[in-house]
């Protein structure tokens, strides 16, 4: 059982290795990327963000699988560590992805607020990451709610209403 948490713990780091090397990829290319790709890169990012998102508030708010949750932790975090507001450059304020971008142009008058909101979302998405290696469970659901709160945040300053 400890080789397997190993491995799977190994597993996960080489995942977050290969989204970052990835991330790295596609932002090298970004100076010579359309808006339109910018904004579905970011639409991607979101949309990964918001699955294991999901994933972890199903198993808090249901049956508890750690590996599970361990899994979308990591995910999170790498994220969140990816660079990602980069994404973010003028002339992305509007258009779109993969559909029309849910950023208002708040986001890009105010960047004072964008970068303490993200420092926000990567120190709980990184705090997330480690709470749940810790296995309590009580202390993952509450650390998801603030992880959750960074995200409620940003969308109730930035994110177009749907």
């Amino acid at each position: 059982m400890k080789h397997s948490l190993s491995m799977k713990h190994s597993l996960s780091v080489l995942l977050a290795a290969l989204l970052l090397s990835s991330a790295g990829g596609a932002l090298a290319q970004q100076s010579a990327a359309k808006p339109e790709q910018l904004i579905k890169w970011r639409q991607s990012v979101y949309q990964v963000l918001g699955w294991n998102s999901a994933r972890i508030k199903a198993s808090v708010y249901g049956q508890y699988n750690r590996e599970e949750v361990l899994r979308s932790a990591n995910a999170i975090a790498a994220l969140a560590n990816s660079g990602v507001g980069s994404l973010f450059v003028p002339g992305t304020e509007s258009g779109k992805g993969w559909k029309e971008t849910a950023t208002r142009p708040e986001f890009f008058r105010n960047p004072q607020r964008v970068v303490e909101l993200a420092g926000n979302f990567n120190r709980e998405a990184n705090e997330l990451a480690r709470v749940v290696a810790t296995g309590d469970e009580a202390a993952v659901k509450a650390q998801f709610g603030r992880l959750s709160q960074t995200c409620k945040a940003c969308h109730d300053d930035f994110k177009l209403k749907d």
